[in-house]
């Protein structure tokens, strides 16, 4: 199968600190069709010679282990082609489909890793020299949108020139390989389906950390923070697939059906529940791994008055049959006290206890980073005497380990599903336009509130009211029990 794969952003970071080096590794191991060509896309005026030369001085600041060899990046750099275009001249645009018709690809997949202002003005342009064709598919990254309005406009741009089926909205968690399991780990296997609901399940913990600050984003982030870069889309996605239904089949609008009914019957937020349900944070200096770290409005282009946030912890419900009274606690900080995505399902207590001591109830631990796998927590005797009390031991399985193939990576993974067309792993627009609709009573709430967040010390698992919002229900964080 031939195809075109064309990056616009193509000198971005992006495209050649997670883009090229996923396509590299897909090269590397095989999966790659053959008879493709990759078109970067910029405003710079180069050759392809240079831009090879140019990428080619990016991988060396990609990890060691996926560097190509001077080998193999010769190989690598032959599908490598760079064409400038001013995305603001119509012409361009035709030059672009000029380039394109003359090889006239099986598959053109146009990967949009610009800016999503760009959004609306490209595919308008696509759409007026012809490049939205049957062959044609467009990727769309994130952020898709600031807000439900902004989000609203650009599908309605997108609509009125592809597609749905030639829509992929990218949200790189959904390409995990430990994401994958979760489907696996439901829809696979028979163990855990009868538990899976609220007569078993007492709450479920999602939480995306991070060690790291905003860096030299600042001015991106403080107008983005938390709960639009990781809650809006991150962590809903993976609340959706702990909470669906079983669809009935593996095919994208049957999973992706079931996942905007989760979104549908999340419980609504009003002022008085963002009050009490949701807490905002932003990091204060602190100590990360002995090392001293600025706080939030220290760093570099962040408005010394910001009140964005850099934390966000929240407590909501999905009000269906199955999850009725279950609470579900989303959490996620920059500059917290370990890189850690994980899932947490904390099971029932036994309903009578026969044996001597506390017993703490059950859990399944999905780790999504820096591990991937899963943790079974369940408690034995040991068998050294009589009345003893139990003991907590795990099963734990280490997907890296037990996998001992090469695994492909997120955006590896998705970029192959693109060129192949299949939109299991990417976001419908109905499904984002949920997602905008839930979190925006909470950025209303936030707009109106002059308090501002709440500080926290760099290194630390956020305010202190993070953890008193889950104490409420008479629970507790994963690390604090």
């Amino acid at each position: 199968m031939s195809f075109d794969l064309v990056f616009f952003g193509g000198t971005g970071d992006l495209t050649w600190r997670k883009l090229m080096p996923a396509l590299f590794q897909a090269f590397r191991h095989g999966k790659l069709p053959e008879g493709g060509r990759i078109l970067a896309v910029a405003r710079d005026d180069q050759s392809d010679e240079r831009y090879r030369e140019w990428l080619k001085e990016r991988f060396r600041e990609v990890d060691a282990g996926k560097r190509p060899s001077d080998e193999e990046f010769e190989r690598f750099a032959s599908l490598l082609h760079y064409k400038r275009m001013d995305l603001s001249q119509p012409e361009h645009y035709q030059g672009l489909k000029d380039w394109l018709d003359a090889r006239n690809a099986d598959t053109v997949v146009l990967y949009l890793a610009t800016s999503p202002y760009l959004f609306t003005q490209i595919c308008q342009q696509l759409g007026a020299v012809g490049l939205n064709h049957d062959k044609v598919r467009v990727v769309l990254e994130k952020p898709l949108g600031h807000d439900l309005a902004s989000a609203q406009e650009i599908n309605r741009a997108v609509r009125g020139v592809f597609a749905e089926s030639q829509a992929f909205r990218i949200d790189h968690y959904l390409g995990k390989p430990s994401v994958q399991n979760l489907m696996a780990l439901r829809f696979g296997n028979a163990l855990f389906e009868p538990l899976w609901r609220r007569e078993s399940i007492a709450n479920i913990q999602i939480t995306l950390a991070e060690r790291l600050g905003v860096g030299t984003r600042g001015a991106f982030y403080d107008g983005t923070g938390a709960l639009r870069d990781m809650i809006q889309n991150h962590a809903l996605q993976l609340l959706t697939m702990i909470a669906m239904e079983p669809p009935s089949a593996n095919d994208a609008d049957a999973i992706r059906d079931e996942k905007l009914k989760v979104l549908r019957s999340l419980k609504p937020f009003t002022p008085d529940s963002v009050a009490r349900d949701v807490v905002r944070g932003q990091y204060r200096a602190g100590n990360i791994e002995g090392v001293v770290v600025p706080g939030y409005l220290d760093e570099v282009k962040v408005p010394p008055e910001s009140h964005c946030e850099t934390f966000v912890a929240l407590r909501t419900e999905v009000n269906n049959w199955r999850w009725a009274g279950v609470p579900f606690y989303l959490r996620t900080g920059k500059r917290l006290a370990a890189r850690d995505a994980q899932i947490v399902v904390n099971f029932r207590p036994v309903p009578h206890k026969i044996f001597p001591g506390g017993s703490q109830p059950n859990r399944l631990v999905i780790k999504l980073q820096p591990e991937d796998g899963l943790e079974l927590q369940l408690l034995a005797q040991k068998g050294t005497g009589q009345g003893e009390q139990l003991t907590p031991v795990s099963l734990d399985l280490d997907f890296d380990k037990a996998f001992a193939a090469q695994r492909v990576g997120a955006y590896e993974r998705l970029l192959l599903d693109a060129i192949a067309g299949r939109l299991n792993l990417f976001v419908r627009s109905d499904e984002q336009e949920q997602a905008w609709r839930w979190v925006e009573p909470i950025l209303d709430a936030w707009a109106a509130d002059p308090s501002g967040p709440r500080p926290y010390t760099s290194g630390s698992w956020g305010p202190a009211a993070a953890s008193a919002l889950v104490a409420r229900d008479g629970f507790s964080w994963a690390e604090e029990q």
